[in-house]
C-alpha cells in the first residue's frame, strides 16, 4: 500500500485521454468497507476472491487505465484477465544512493 500505483495511474489516464479505475476503491464503493476491514472480516482468501470477481469486470471495459493492488498479480487468473483485457505493465521504484 502506498506505492503511488493510482497516482501514476491517474497520471497515465490524463495524459492518454482515458478513465481511470482503481479496483481497490472500486471494492470499496461496492462493499461500504475498507480494505483493512475485509480483510479483518473475511480474511485475505475474502479478499482475493471479491478482487478476483472485481477484476473480472474491469478488464472487460475497453479504454480504460486501471490500478490494482499489489497482490492482484499473484493469481494467475488475476493476470490472465488483465492480460486478456489488453496487458499490463509493472512498475518498480529506482534505489537511489548517495
Amino acid at each position: 500500500m502506498g506505492a503511488g500505483k493510482s497516482t501514476i495511474g491517474r497520471l497515465l489516464a490524463k495524459e492518454l485521454r482515458l478513465p481511470f479505475r482503481d479496483s481497490d476503491k472500486e471494492i470499496e464503493a461496492r462493499t461500504g468497507a475498507d480494505i483493512p476491514w475485509i480483510f479483518d472480516q473475511e480474511g485475505e482468501a475474502g479478499f482475493r476472491a471479491r478482487e478476483t470477481a472485481m477484476l473480472s469486470e474491469l478488464c472487460t471495459y475497453d479504454g480504460v487505465v486501471l490500478a490494482t493492488g499489489g497482490g492482484a498479480v499473484m493469481r494467475d487468473e488475476n493476470r490472465q484477465a488483465l492480460h486478456a483485457g489488453g496487458g499490463w505493465f509493472t512498475c518498480t521504484p529506482r534505489s537511489s544512493s548517495k
